[in-house]
């Protein structure tokens, strides 16, 4: 589970934008960029070269 002040300050670092806590899939989604970000080992990984396209019929 991600810490609530750990995600009240992390933001996409493409767009600077708020990130959206995914539990089921340990990933935080940039809505904006239609990114997903993974957590690996409860330490999110804020990389362009790790995430991944959200899937056009994705709900964000």
């Amino acid at each position: 589970m991600m810490n609530k002040k750990l995600l009240d300050i992390l933001v996409c670092p493409i767009c600077k934008g708020p990130l959206v806590y995914k539990p089921d899939v340990d990933e935080l989604i940039c809505k904006g960029d239609r990114l997903a970000y993974p957590i690996r080992d409860d330490i999110p990984v804020m990389l362009e070269s790790d995430a991944r396209e959200l899937r056009a019929d994705e709900e964000v």
